[in-house]
């Protein structure tokens, strides 16, 4: 057993001295690394099932055991003292064991030297809501998310609860002092913990992951009740991670949980990684999205498909900008090629016409985008390009301010419309309760006319009886009655 062990954190100091993100065990195969997104064999022996069986044995907590037996599956951390701490998933494929190991290094790196824009920043001092960090499998979330609570934890004397599945970065106390929170270790669940974590007066809470209806709603009320939560997903865009959270509840429920969404939401952080043009590994690629007026308006009226347009008009007083637009911003400064830019482009159509607006010639020239670096004329080129995008912005910021006054101008109208009713249909139940009072005063008086009638009659006939009743004569009673 202890060779075994020796063995894997021998394969696991391996992969870290080539630089690999991760390590996969798997039987009747050697282990393979995954270097700048490619796999690649670490050594030639096969590994055999009785092996990785030890090696998964040595690193179990008797829990994990039990819920490796029960789920086929289980997540854990471990660390190599001196080296880096590792993700693991341990899961059974074809009857056997196989599992996967993502590196975590101790040093917690910067926003700055991972290359992100500063703009991210702006989530970190913000009192309250929500900022969620997407993007698929292996795309730098848990890093970027980490670097970001390091920024906090720096700066703000606040309290930080993270919850995590499992515990990957260890953070330090600095300024502000952090609670660490392993599913499976300090709770039994992401909800069990959410519902647990406001007795616990935090300031700020970082979920790892929104698995389920149920973890989702508790991140929307605890953003809701005036708590800063960061979290992340799997979504490849802004817009796909709001209509991620709507399709997660019934659709009786999405209308309210659009709103509180549009309310709470600050920020959506969309990443991938793309290849650097010199070989020397991964650059991200983000898609960043701001909860400006208008993206909160456009959120609650479920008008998700003009989000993408909202982000690249909002590039330079919001900072926001799209995917192809990062991915410009790349190829511009020569960070990526333009090969590598088309292909990890959701919209590459979209991205080619950026391209030719900007560089006119540049399919024509294989992707090239400065055919010399002598040649003046591009760098005037660009200059007016850059012009005529800013006269552009102006004139789009200029008319949305227009639109914004238009509409408040028509709020005003409704208001004063809805106003001039109230005060008609207050005067219309003023109305009509005068006129009931008139109708019931006129019914009173006919009553009370109808009862003195009725006793003047019976007056008359009482008298006339009288008359009757002394015997006179015809003409003395005709006389008595007129008398």
């Amino acid at each position: 057993m202890p060779s075994l062990m020796r063995q894997l954190d021998d394969l696991l100091r391996r992969m870290t001295e080539r630089g690999a993100s991760d390590l996969h065990l798997k039987p009747t195969r050697p282990p393979l690394i995954r270097i700048n997104g490619k796999l690649t064999q670490l050594g030639e022996e096969p590994l055999r099932v009785e092996e990785i069986q030890a090696m998964v044995d040595g690193i179990l907590a008797p829990h994990q055991r039990r819920r490796l037996e029960e789920r086929m599956s289980c997540d854990l951390g471990y660390g190599v003292h001196g080296l880096a701490r590792f993700r693991s998933n341990i899961y059974v494929q074809r009857g056997t064991l196989a599992a996967a190991f993502r590196r975590i290094p101790y040093e917690i790196r910067t926003v700055e030297t991972l290359n992100l824009p500063q703009v991210l920043l702006d989530f970190c001092d913000i009192p309250m809501g929500m900022v969620l960090v997407t993007g698929p499998t292996g795309s730098g979330k848990s890093t970027t998310l980490a670097a970001l609570i390091k920024y906090i934890t720096g700066r703000r004397p606040v309290h930080v609860v993270t919850i995590e599945d499992p515990v990957e970065f260890l953070f330090t106390d600095g300024v502000a002092t952090i609670s660490q929170r392993e599913v499976g270790t300090d709770t039994p669940t992401f909800a069990e913990a959410l519902r647990n974590v406001m007795r616990q007066d935090p300031d700020v809470i970082m979920v790892g992951e929104m698995r389920d209806p149920e973890t989702i709603a508790t991140v929307i009320t605890a953003a809701e009740t005036g708590h800063l939560v960061f979290s992340t997903l799997h979504t490849n865009s802004a817009t796909q991670t709001i209509d991620r959270i709507l399709d997660a509840f019934p659709a009786d429920q999405q209308n309210q949980v659009r709103a509180q969404v549009a309310q709470v939401l600050k920020g959506v952080v969309s990443m991938k990684l793309v290849e650097r043009a010199d070989g020397q590994g991964l650059v991200a690629a983000l898609e960043v999205m701001k909860a400006s007026p208008r993206i909160a308006q456009l959120i609650e009226k479920g008008e998700t498909s003009l989000l993408l347009e909202e982000l690249e008009s909002s590039v330079g007083y919001y900072r926001m900008q799209s995917m192809n637009q990062s991915l410009l911003a790349l190829l511009v400064h020569g960070t990526i090629d333009y090969q590598e830019a088309m292909r990890q482009s959701s919209d590459p159509e979209d991205l080619s016409l950026k391209l030719r607006k900007m560089f006119p010639n540049i399919e024509e020239r294989g992707g090239q985008m400065n055919p010399s670096t002598a040649d003046f004329a591009e760098i005037l080129m660009l200059q007016q390009y850059r012009k005529m995008y800013e006269e552009q912005e102006e004139k789009t910021r200029l008319r949305i301010a227009e639109k914004d006054e238009r509409i408040a101008d028509l709020e005003g109208v409704i208001q004063g419309r809805d106003q001039r009713l109230s005060e008609l249909e207050r005067r219309l139940q003023e109305t009509h309760a005068e006129m009931e009072k008139m109708r019931g005063d006129y019914n009173r008086l006919r009553q009370e006319a109808q009862e003195k009638i009725d006793k003047l009659m019976d007056r008359i006939k009482e008298l006339n009886q009288r008359l009757i009743g002394n015997g006179g004569s015809e003409g003395e009673k005709k006389s008595s009655i007129f008398r």
